[in-house]
């Protein structure tokens, strides 16, 4: 259990807030976001809300932890600046996995990470820091998610495959076996990724294909 302080003030926040209240150990006692952020109105969720540049003089990394569920705005760019500030502050994250996903003894699963409900993550799968699972995905036996990963809905990663950071997949992708799906590869909605990917790439359709664009151009 930890008393925890959620950053930001979006849709993501709010969930992540309904979450930890209804299905974990933890308390959220406040809410932070960057001095410039700050709304008129200091309170959200019935929770006061804090500047992150004062989040330590008025709550000490020895006593709270924090929790940033942001979205994967710039191919999870923006998400990785703030963890790491946070992590710069000497703060401890916290992960939520929801109850309702099923996981197995042994799992491995980072700081930061929020994982909702419906998730399958099967035996010796490693998941990093910073990673996203909403609701409904098949993570498969073996396989490896790298930092900074966004995974959307209903997604089926396949056994043996390792995701490498930086990467995004849209609602009913899916990724065959045994496949390194490279670092910043974006899978749009739909797609069946067949073969090894290519570094900031887009791909759709099926069998997927790359198109010539950069993926951060995108999202």
């Amino acid at each position: 259990m930890a008393n925890v302080i959620i950053f930001g003030l979006a849709e993501n926040s709010s969930l992540a807030h309904f979450y930890l209240k209804h299905d974990s150990e933890h308390d959220v006692v406040a809410f932070t976001v960057n001095e410039r952020f700050l709304p008129e109105e200091r309170g959200f969720e019935g929770l006061p809300i804090i500047a992150f540049e004062d989040v330590v003089s008025r709550y000490s990394p020895d006593d709270y932890e924090l929790f940033a569920p942001l979205s994967p705005a710039g191919m999870n760019k923006t998400r990785e600046q703030v963890f790491r500030s946070i992590k710069a502050k000497g703060y401890r994250m916290i992960s939520y996995v929801s109850s309702y996903a099923t996981t197995f003894p042994g799992a491995t699963i980072g700081e930061n990470c929020f994982i909702l409900e419906d998730n399958t993550i099967q035996p010796y799968t490693t998941i990093g820091d910073n990673v996203m699972l909403w609701s409904g995905n098949h993570i498969g036996h073996h396989g490896a998610i790298a930092d900074h990963v966004s995974f959307t809905s209903h997604v089926v990663l396949s056994g043996r495959c390792d995701v490498e950071s930086y990467c995004f997949f849209g609602v009913n992708a899916a990724i065959r076996d045994g496949l390194t799906i490279a670092e910043g590869s974006l899978i749009a909605m739909g797609a069946t990724v067949t073969r090894d990917t290519e570094e900031w790439k887009v791909y759709v359709g099926n069998p997927a294909k790359a198109l010539e664009k950069d993926s951060r151009t995108v999202m």
